[in-house]
């Protein structure tokens, strides 16, 4: 009797608890299926990918939503975005139709589905990272929506189950004037109500089409014409996508001990400042003289932060460590040969000897270079040109330093100060400068700076064909900046040189 009392919950116990042959079993994960394009995300994958392909599918994503996030702060139109986007997505992120007969829709669709659940998690953290995707995500979907097939939208809104109430016929010409009123509001002329189907919800699912006084309100409900239905969809996206997020946002501190995504996870999230991008230098903008001699002259086209190094140093005759670095890396990303930048150095420290510049400069130059350091410095031809996002985000700089990011490292005085000596006088891009460092567009900011220094090339450039919508993306690298201010300012002397050779790379 005893025997059979205890024997009877050890059983129990050992199959309940073998956590090694749960731990080890064979997964019963499957791969999603995407009969459409458009997706609301509401089941996770399940299936297995690379570190790599997690990393890289996330990155690319970024670099979409980053886009268009510039886009919403330049206040571009509708159609402006969608033309300026379109080859961005069809680089990064494409994803076609049913009616397409490309192979690859699955797995564009199966990218789409798993790069939006990682950014997902590396972007619920806090309040304001969850504000800025979810906003984005929604401009994303709407983007989508406007361009897909019709029919294959109106199958996707079906399969939503979306919880709307038809407006019966009965009811529709009880509200004949009213609804053929609203349509005259909304269309310029009168559409009769039979003419389209109608649904009514509360009219707190769809605040945009209230504030734009497109729907019929009674009752506390919101009549809503056939035609403005994609607007309510849209609404279900972002009020699921919130929710989700929170419910993300509780799930995340069971993710801290896994060593492999968080340290991922972090740096997306960091990258959200400005997307990363490492730079691979393909030589110097054709035509143009990069030696020390020179350096004087093609300042003109550098950065705010590039060229505050310039100036300090011009100023001074001496740079601290990471202004060094920092300035260096960017000579050497023009195309700067190793001895023309010993050279530009060494002139540039007139204040101190020969034997103090061998001793205390030339080796560092000569290891950024790898000229001299270890085997694997040496074989990888040195350090890379520091991008955007880590001169942001890197070795804030501290007294008598000049390295860093001028839009978010300088007081609104001296960067303007610093702006108007780079020729930006109009009152209206200084404003705008500074709402963006109020906000914390940093690169946006650099970005509008940019455009107004360039605006009659970019113009021409634009008429004249010689660019794209994507090499004129939002910039996110000093050396990008320098070849394509350099390109734009030499149109007559290279019309076909594009800033298409300023490759970028998702490190």
């Amino acid at each position: 009797m005893i025997r059979q009392e205890f024997g009877r919950p050890e059983a129990k116990r050992a199959r309940a608890v073998d956590h090694r042959k749960k731990q080890h079993a064979a997964p019963t994960y499957q791969d999603n299926t995407y009969p459409y394009r458009l997706n609301f995300y509401t089941t996770p994958p399940t299936a297995d990918i690379t570190l790599e392909q997690f990393e890289q599918w996330a990155i690319d994503r970024l670099r979409v939503l980053a886009e268009l996030e510039a886009c919403a702060f330049r206040n571009k139109s509708p159609a402006e975005t969608a033309a300026h986007m379109k080859p961005l997505l069809d680089k990064y992120l494409p994803i076609e139709a049913n009616s397409s007969s490309s192979t690859q829709k699955t797995e564009q669709r199966r990218k789409d589905h798993y790069s939006h659940f990682i950014l997902r998690l590396a972007f619920a953290s806090t309040e304001d990272l969850r504000r800025r995707f979810a906003r984005v995500e929604t401009a994303l979907f709407r983007m989508r929506m406007a361009s897909d097939d019709k029919s294959e939208r109106e199958a996707f809104v079906e399969s939503l189950g979306l919880d709307w109430e038809r407006v019966t016929d009965k009811e529709r010409k009880m509200l004949r004037d009213e609804l053929a009123a609203t349509s005259a509001a909304t269309f310029g002329a009168k559409i009769a109500p039979e003419e389209e189907t109608w649904c009514k919800v509360d009219w707190e699912r769809v605040p945009e089409l209230v504030e734009q006084r497109k729907v019929y309100l009674r009752a506390g409900k919101a009549y809503v014409p056939s035609r403005e239905q994609q607007s309510m969809v849209i609404t279900e996206f972002t009020n699921h996508l919130d929710k989700a997020l929170e419910m993300t946002a509780r799930a995340l501190p069971r993710l801290d001990e896994d060593d492999r995504l968080t340290p991922i996870l972090n740096h997306l999230s960091k990258n959200f400042i400005t997307p990363d991008a490492g730079y691979a230098s393909s030589g110097a903008p054709e035509g143009a003289e990069i030696s020390a001699r020179n350096i004087d002259n093609l300042s003109v086209h550098f950065p705010a932060c590039m060229s505050n190094l310039h100036k300090s140093l011009r100023r001074d005759a001496h740079l601290k460590h990471y202004g060094r670095l920092q300035y260096t890396l960017f000579l050497k990303g023009i195309g700067l040969s190793l001895d023309e930048c010993l050279v530009f150095w060494r002139t540039s420290f007139h204040k101190v000897t020969d034997d103090t510049f061998n001793k205390e400069y030339r080796y560092n130059v000569r290891h950024v270079y790898g000229d001299v350091g270890g085997d694997a410095n040496r074989r990888g031809g040195g350090y890379s040109p520091f991008s955007c996002q880590k001169i942001l985000t890197e070795h804030p700089p501290g007294p008598g330093e000049a390295h860093g990011c001028p839009y978010r490292h300088f007081n609104l005085e001296n960067l303007t100060t610093l702006l108007q000596s780079m020729g930006v006088s109009d009152r209206s891009v200084l404003q705008g400068v500074k709402e963006d460092k109020e906000k914390q567009k940093f690169h946006l900011a650099c970005n509008r700076v940019f455009e107004y220094v360039h605006q009659k090339e970019i113009k021409r450039a634009k008429d004249e064909g010689v660019m794209t919508a994507a090499q004129l993306e939002t910039i996110v690298h000093p050396n990008e900046y320098f070849k394509r201010s350099y390109i734009l300012k030499n149109l007559d002397k290279k019309k076909e040189q594009a800033p298409s050779d300023v490759k970028m790379e998702a490190s």
